[in-house]
């Protein structure tokens, strides 16, 4: 089956846990409709705006990286096995601004991303990444409800 509304969907990963829901929803949406997934996780770089860059930052940034191509690969396998097209990508900057940006530079249809997904300071640092996408994108944006007890 193909659908004419959905042909091109972004999920939008934190690689957190609570965020695996929003991934099953955006695989079984693309299931659905027949449509290609690009899957992205956006590494915070203005997090680091501040902090002056040195040893410590330099490793920051490379887990940072090295956790999102891993969340990234996941999900990558885990679609081609159920026979979804996807294609995914680590992009640097403010995680919204990033989303936003990338969903409309690529003709993008739905954007689908989780409420929850890191916490602590992760999430103080990232604010409401959902919040921000759903309020500035000019495409449609699926937010899906992560367990609050996770």
């Amino acid at each position: 089956m193909s659908s004419e509304l959905y042909k091109k969907i972004l999920i939008a990963t934190d690689g957190s846990e609570p965020n695996k829901k929003a991934v099953l929803y955006g695989i079984e949406l693309a299931r659905l409709s027949g449509a290609k997934v690009n899957v992205v996780y956006v590494v915070d770089t203005a997090a680091f705006a501040s902090i002056p860059m040195d040893a410590g930052w330099e490793m920051m940034y490379e887990l940072l990286q090295k956790e999102g191509n891993e969340g990234i690969q996941r999900i990558v396998d885990d679609a081609k096995a159920a026979g979804i097209d996807i294609e995914g990508s680590l992009l640097e900057g403010h995680p919204s601004h990033e989303i936003i940006e990338f969903s409309e530079n690529n003709d993008i249809d739905v954007v689908v991303l989780g409420t929850l997904g890191k916490g602590g300071l992760d999430r103080f640092l990232l604010g409401s990444v959902a919040e921000k996408v759903t309020r500035n994108s000019k495409i449609p944006v699926l937010v899906v409800r992560g367990n609050p007890k996770q």
